[in-house]
């Protein structure tokens, strides 16, 4: 919905049927192709195959992904305090915390650089800003939903607000373009932030971190219902 507000709103004129199978089929290649940013790439290919004008769909595609980084960067804030806490604990902070917690606030401060610029495409309709920030928050809240419910299914007493933070610190280290999709840096960074930040158990921990990949995959497998017609440029 986000990126569909974005497209409508810079008068390409894209319908909702249009948008939701280029989206499911960008899930669907995300986990087929190199780095997080394979599925936007696929989008951005199958909205130039549907005829959609390439700068405008480039641009969107950037704001869309940078407003979905500012709805992370402001749950990251509800992370503070548990970091600050843990970085009291001097052989925590030295071994772990500072390692991991410096590259991703170094990637934060890059991203509200590009921010900046990206979003100047679209500064003078900030309705559409607002509502596509707005469907991040829907979106994000459902996934923060998720792994609190599967936290408390498996008897974690882990705050809410907590849950919120160590997802977002997760997402900003999967965005290093290092695996497919994140594969083994979201499971790795979900399982170290959950047990040394949020006080899990390990084996929690690493439960958690294959369930999310799991059901991530099973959510994407409608795209590939999708490809064939995107491909072939059917609108």
């Amino acid at each position: 919905m986000r990126w569909h507000v974005l497209m409508r709103s810079a008068g390409t004129g894209i319908t909702f049927r249009q948008s939701f199978h280029l989206t499911f089929a960008m899930l669907f290649a995300s986990n087929f192709l190199p780095t997080t940013i394979g599925g936007d790439v696929f989008r951005l290919a199958g909205a130039i195959r549907l005829g959609f004008d390439q700068a405008i769909s480039v641009a969107s595609l950037v704001v869309d992904r940078l407003i979905g980084m500012t709805g992370m960067a402001m749950a990251f804030l509800f992370s503070l305090p548990v970091f600050a806490h843990s970085a009291t604990n001097t052989s925590l902070s030295e071994s772990i915390a500072i390692p991991w917690f410096r590259p991703l606030a170094n990637k934060i401060l890059r991203f509200l650089k590009e921010l900046t610029q990206a979003l100047k495409v679209w500064l003078h309709k900030p309705a559409s800003l607002a509502t596509a920030l707005a469907f991040t928050w829907i979106h994000m809240l459902c996934t923060f939903a998720t792994v609190w419910v599967l936290l408390v299914g498996m008897g974690e007493q882990i705050p809410f607000w907590t849950v919120m933070g160590l997802w977002s610190a997760t997402y900003f280290v999967t965005l290093l373009p290092i695996s497919i999709n994140g594969m083994g840096v979201q499971e790795l960074a979900m399982t170290y932030f959950y047990v040394a930040i949020g006080g899990i158990s390990t084996s929690s921990g690493l439960t958690l971190a294959l369930l999310m990949r799991v059901l991530q995959m099973i959510a994407s497998l409608p795209g590939a219902l999708f490809l064939p017609d995107i491909i072939a440029g059917n609108k």
